[in-house]
């Protein structure tokens, strides 16, 4: 990747440029301080003026593990040189970060298809709209992205070398991954998957067979390791086993209304009603009319759920009756139809969450496709959706011209399992396959080069 640069240093830098100046629009004009960015962000300040991990209460700094310390850490070193809540400063960085993924996706591209492959590939990632504007939203993506096309960057070497060393980095991205994002976890599953594919279907030798088995107990074993100081520290404070961050980020003995997510599921399916529906509970009122008609079966549920709904919204949270009550409710339409809840309602989730416009960050009105908002959103909505299906479509024909290329079923299989993962999620939230995003653009570079070439040295027959 150094050479092509050195060879290509005009058409590096400037697309370098344009990748930085897109990024520092968003980040003037839309910033992203979320409410979750203020959890990371009293963490980290806690964790460094006090010396706890934990959340200011009434009675004090109370320790927490409801976000594992990955971005508090990264949070708690910017504020330590910027300043305590210095949101911008962690913004410009996350940029840089961002642009260091630009670089690797392109490495990936070089690797396994060819320089023009690697050119194109930067150039798509850099100019992003979908990676550049969570590089503006002081959350986790940006950094969670850089490390999984790390570590798959790592493996694709390390499957062509052999070497033990790539293999320890590729481990130490997939640890970083993890303790950023407990769904990092995936990205280690993923490779050691593909690992023991090769071992029991591809590798021909002893020799090969012991290198795929050594390579999968040294990811196990680096993304374990960080994860050993986490844990000790939740059994001392907390008595409890907790490895990760709890699947609902709660905090200890704090009820989780298990009912009305399960009732959820059996009828979400877009974004929107996450904003409307599932966000609201606890704390707002909820409107029926909301809800899509996918989440009525007969009047009869129609008329439960009213009610449901109605006692909700007179007490703003739901006591363990009520979420009984929900579940319920939620089992009998589980029970009725199956299939649509294990298999279509995920599906319509995992294809909303890919094609639906990603907005989520900017002032766009979540239900586009009433064209309600400003005229200025709508078209901005509209925009994205399009920008987004062009590289999906791109992607896929990209990989019908590769797909005889050794290494790239790491990455389908990569997007596959994780896809796959989010489908059962209760919140389908766009943000959620931008770690996909990168192979999504590599697979486009592939479309959009008129002339195939072999990366030098790989060994890979061009298709």
């Amino acid at each position: 990747m150094r050479d092509l640069i050195r060879r290509n240093l005009w058409f590096f830098g400037s697309g370098a440029a344009a990748a930085i100046l897109l990024r520092a629009i968003f980040i003037w004009r839309f910033p992203s301080v979320l409410n979750d960015s203020f959890v990371y962000g009293e963490i980290a300040k806690n964790w460094l003026l006090h010396g706890v991990y934990g959340l200011s209460g009434p009675a004090g700094i109370a320790p927490t593990y409801i976000r594992l310390p990955g971005y508090p850490a990264f949070l708690a070193v910017v504020f330590s040189i910027f300043g305590v809540e210095h949101y911008r400063a962690v913004l410009f960085l996350q940029m840089f970060f961002d642009l260091g993924t630009c670089y690797l996706c392109a490495n990936i591209a070089l690797r396994l298809l060819g320089e023009r492959d690697g050119k194109i590939a930067f150039l798509l990632i850099a100019l992003c709209p979908f990676l550049a504007d969570y590089s503006a939203a002081a959350l986790t993506e940006t950094l969670e992205i850089f490390f999984t096309v790390l570590a798959l960057d790592l493996a694709l070497r390390a499957l062509r070398t052999s070497a033990m060393r790539a293999w320890a980095a590729c481990g130490a991205a997939c640890a970083a991954a993890i303790l950023l994002r407990p769904d990092g976890a995936i990205l280690p599953a993923v490779i050691v998957i593909y690992l023991t594919g090769q071992f029991l279907f591809r590798s021909s030798t002893r020799n090969s067979r012991r290198n795929l088995a050594k390579a999968a107990c040294v990811i196990m074993v680096i993304c374990v390791l960080p994860l050993v100081p986490w844990s000790l520290r939740n059994q001392r404070v907390f008595h409890r086993f907790q490895p990760l961050a709890p699947r609902y980020a709660n905090e200890e003995n704090e009820f989780v209304p298990v009912g009305f997510n399960c009732w959820v599921k059996t009828w979400i399916a877009d974004y929107a009603s996450v904003e409307e529906i599932y966000w609201a509970v606890p704390g707002s009122p909820i409107e029926v009319d909301k809800l899509p008609s996918r989440a009525f079966d007969t009047p009869h549920e129609r008329e439960t759920t009213t009610q449901l709904i109605s006692d909700y919204n007179q007490l703003l949270h739901i006591s363990p009756a009520l979420d009984q009550r929900f579940l319920v409710l939620a089992n009998e339409r589980v029970h009725a139809h199956p299939t649509r809840y294990y298999l279509g309602l995920p599906a319509l989730r995992i294809l909303d969450m890919w094609f639906r416009p990603r907005t989520e960050v900017l002032p766009s009105d979540s239900r586009w496709w009433e064209f309600n908002d400003d005229p200025k959103w709508s078209a901005l909505a509209v925009s994205l959706g399009f920008i987004g299906l062009c590289y999906c479509v791109c992607a896929l024909v990209g990989w019908l011209r590769v797909r005889p290329i050794a290494g790239s079923g790491l990455l389908l299989l990569f997007m596959a399992l994780r896809s796959g993962f989010l489908g059962t999620l209760e919140n389908p939230e766009p943000r959620y396959t931008l770690e996909m995003y990168p192979i999504v653009i590599i697979f486009a570079a592939a479309a959009l080069t008129l002339r195939r070439t072999t990366p030098h040295g790989s060994g890979i027959a061009a298709p």
